[in-house]
């Protein structure tokens, strides 16, 4: 007899399918080069066990803040948060199925109004509102390990949470992973934002990735 999945299994079952770090993650050390179309910049990075993090020997403020970000979406995505942490408030139940298959969830209770779409155990579609915008991010490629699921490329859009208007140019992601040791770490990154129909490529890369 074949077991019907409910709308909250479905999500939590691809939820829970992502790769994170355990609880031995020992935190590591890394060099950096940054790269926009106009200039390049190096840096050295420090993510600790916990997953706090940390840059050095770099002085433009810009470069900086943009190196920050990365190290900050690394580190989020890593976390292994429980599903009940994450989404214990929430509900959730059937929307549509895309022609592919892919499967779209919809969230009630605390955050209602969000929404997920799941394909082959792996979440391709997130919808949800952050304060006063929401952001919807497409999966569309991804790297299967013996513990989970890394996302390669996926593109971002934010729109404003009241009107719907585009804030922002659209920027499409292709990140490379390696594994160093037992983890899977970022090694590089390619942004391409889609602005004034002339993309702008901006490139990370992190090497010299040593345990702590």
């Amino acid at each position: 007899m074949t077991q019907t999945l409910t709308a909250e299994q479905l999500f939590r079952n691809a939820y829970e399918n992502r790769y994170t770090w355990d609880e031995n993650f020992p935190g590591y050390t890394c060099d950096i080069t940054y790269k926009t179309p106009t200039a390049t910049y190096t840096a050295k990075g420090k993510i600790e066990s916990n997953l706090q993090f940390s840059i050095s020997d770099i002085e433009d403020s810009s470069a900086q803040k943009a190196i920050q970000q990365q190290l900050w979406e690394i580190t989020i995505h890593r976390v292994n948060h429980s599903f009940e942490k994450s989404h214990g408030e929430n509900t959730f139940s059937f929307g549509e199925t895309d022609a592919d298959g892919a499967v779209e969830i919809l969230v009630g209770g605390a955050s209602q109004g969000n929404k997920y779409k799941v394909k082959d155990n792996v979440v391709t579609l997130v919808y949800r509102k952050i304060r006063d915008i929401f952001v919807t991010i497409n999966t569309f490629e991804v790297l299967h390990t013996d513990k989970g699921y890394l996302s390669l490329g996926y593109d971002s859009i934010y729109a404003d949470a009241q009107t719907g208007e585009q804030k922002g140019a659209k920027s499409i992601f292709h990140d490379k992973f390696e594994k160093v040791g037992d983890y899977y770490v970022l090694t590089n990154r390619q942004i391409i934002t889609e602005e004034n129909e002339q993309p702008t490529i901006t490139e990370f890369s992190f090497s010299n990735i040593v345990f702590n």
